[in-house]
């Protein structure tokens, strides 16, 4: 009886180590063996790249690493206090990403810098993403390492980056009331202004309203609230942005982009993310519903 009770309290001890406690209503998506999640990797990138598939010494063009890999061990998951936490290294391009398809969910994460940086970013801020409203196949980005998906930024708050700003990944489109800044090359998300259309052959990039970030060592809070094509960036409790009209230019006409699954970067920096948390939504809740009148 008391080698019985011994196994038991084992297997409780390891169910409550290996995934995140969750409150009631949410579900969580990280445990110890990413059994929630799939992977791709593309290529060890370059300086000087400039979207083209990169080739070997002899001109030869390479082949991406694929899905599922884990060269270099990128992607990985230690225990911190009983709880997963996922280590992305960032030395190859690629990303983490849902087997599960998302649609009108509240997904909230913690996210903090590692120290790591590799080619061909060491002399830019330390960068990854949520990238949310994933579909088709990985690879048809400029980068070669992402899905077709709407980008909230993870980025240190430097050379007019910031957390939760906002990127078209691919060929994906959104209305984002935006103003262009003093100098006139950039937009900012503004509550107040008229509406910008993102992508379709215009600006593919439009920076959160503030930096919110905390200081690196860190775990910022991110939120995102996505519900029938609608989507609000939260940073540390801070609404820096609101997508509307979410969508795809596919065969030349706009298709819309409201579900999909959710990729997490892997782009030349040392990031840890942790629980990772999501529960289903019926509408945009009230709070968030005024970001869109």
């Amino acid at each position: 009886m008391k080698n019985a009770r011994i196994l038991l309290a084992s297997a409780v001890l390891l169910l409550t180590s290996t995934a995140s406690t969750a409150p009631k209503g949410w579900e969580p998506l990280l445990d110890k063996n990413l059994s929630k999640w799939q992977t791709y990797q593309s290529y060890r990138h370059q300086l000087g790249y400039k979207g083209q598939q990169p080739t070997d010494a002899q001109g030869k063009l390479l082949t991406p690493i694929g899905y599922n890999k884990n060269e270099a061990n990128v992607f990985s998951v230690m225990m911190q206090a009983g709880e997963p936490v996922l280590r992305i290294s960032g030395e190859i391009y690629g990303c983490v990403f849902t087997k599960q398809d998302f649609t009108n969910y509240h997904l909230k994460l913690k996210v903090k810098w590692g120290t790591k940086k590799w080619v061909p970013r060491l002399d830019e801020p330390l960068d990854s993403g949520i990238l949310y409203n994933s579909q088709g196949k990985c690879g048809v980005d400029y980068w070669r390492s992402w899905m077709l998906s709407q980008e909230f930024q993870v980025s240190e708050g430097q050379r007019g980056n910031a957390m939760g700003d906002f990127w078209c990944i691919a060929n994906s489109t959104a209305n984002i009331k935006a103003a262009y800044n003093k100098t006139k090359d950039t937009l900012r998300y503004n509550p107040k202004a008229a509406p910008v259309t993102m992508g379709r052959g215009g600006p593919g990039f439009c920076q959160a309203s503030g930096n919110y970030e905390v200081p690196n060592g860190q775990w910022n809070e991110l939120e995102l609230i996505n519900v029938n094509g609608r989507s609000i960036h939260i940073v540390n409790g801070h609404v820096v942005l609101a997508v509307d009209n979410s969508g795809a230019v596919v065969n030349g006409q706009r298709q819309p982009l409201t579900h999909g699954k959710i990729q997490l970067q892997s782009e030349a920096a040392e990031v840890f993310y942790k629980d990772i948390l999501i529960k289903p939504l019926d509408a945009m809740p009230t709070q968030y519903a005024t970001y869109f009148k």
